[in-house]
């Protein structure tokens, strides 16, 4: 017997799976291995970005910065991990470690997440522009050579996404301390009245968000081969709306990390389907909200169902 509860959590899946028969029936060339490599090709560092947004939505908060630091890390990448690679990797590090403080400085002082993430998009960027001014730089080779890399049958975009929806669901959904992550979202005040630490699992998760965050920005450099701070200024919208799209909430600690990367896989397909109906770029971020705002209503009303039931 299929309920109320299965089709909601089927929502994301099924969205997808709706966006990509559109795609194929406006355009069934995509209906190929290299069609399919092109409409996603850049779905691993969206889904990667995704899952960084879903790990600070995870304890209550919200990241306004994701973009700009993943645009600040593709800088980084191209100036100095290719120069100086021991340079290179030590400032990504300090990045991961800056999120980390983030999420103490937010949590001792009760500052709002909304606030003091917007103004850390600000520090990002002008960082970014103060590395590399213009647009230039270049991706080191193995990078290059690793998002390049062709898999059999089902290309690697889509592999990748799957592969890393997969392993944060096991340790965010299976393991003890993701079940104390997650009641951190849910009831910080029994949490805390049990013994744990909800400084320690702010810092822990923001962390865990700037770790996401460097490994999407490695990636996308390794697509585009060169920065630009302002190459993924979309990314918070995206990761945003690929958590909630996924069946997450802002509250309460309920997210689905397989269904974040779902999420951002439909978005990332999404842009693709409104090129081929050759939609105006203009349009294509309402566009791709109203897909948002469908999925959203189709699960309140699964929802309203469930409660009246």
């Amino acid at each position: 017997m299929i309920t109320r509860s299965l089709i909601r959590k089927a929502l994301p899946f099924l969205s997808l799976a709706i966006v990509l028969l559109a795609t194929f029936i406006v355009q069934p060339r995509t209906m190929s291995y290299f069609g399919l490599n092109l409409m996603m090709q850049y779905a691993v560092p969206i889904a990667l970005a995704t899952i960084a947004q879903m790990f600070v939505i995870t304890v209550n908060d919200l990241d306004l910065s994701i973009g700009p630091f993943v645009g600040l890390v593709g800088c980084i990448s191209a100036t100095l991990l290719l120069d100086n690679p021991a340079l290179g990797i030590l400032a990504l590090l300090a990045l991961m470690a800056c999120y980390g403080a983030v999420g103490a400085l937010i949590h001792l002082r009760n500052l709002p997440s909304i606030v003091v993430t917007l103004g850390l998009s600000f520090v990002w960027l002008g960082i970014a522009v103060l590395i590399l001014p213009s647009p230039g730089g270049k991706a080191p080779e193995w990078l290059k050579a690793m998002m390049a890399f062709k898999m059999p049958i089902v290309p690697l975009p889509i592999i990748a996404a799957l592969v890393i929806g997969i392993v944060v669901h096991l340790a965010l959904m299976q393991s003890s301390y993701g079940v104390v992550a997650r009641g951190a979202g849910g009831n910080a005040k029994a949490m805390a009245r049990a013994g744990w630490s909800m400084l320690n699992i702010k810092v822990i998760m923001y962390a865990l968000a700037g770790f996401f965050g460097v490994l999407s920005g490695l990636s996308l450099l390794g697509l585009t081969t060169s920065a630009d701070a302002h190459v993924a200024d979309r990314y918070t919208l995206f990761s945003i709306a690929g958590v909630i799209l996924g069946g997450g909430e802002f509250i309460g600690g309920r997210v689905s990390p397989l269904g974040a990367v779902v999420g951002a896989l439909t978005l990332a397909l999404a842009g693709s389907f409104l090129i081929f109906l050759k939609i105006s770029p203009d349009w294509q971020i309402g566009a791709q909200g109203a897909i948002l705002i469908i999925v959203l209503a189709l699960r309140a009303a699964v929802s309203f169902g469930e409660a009246r039931s």
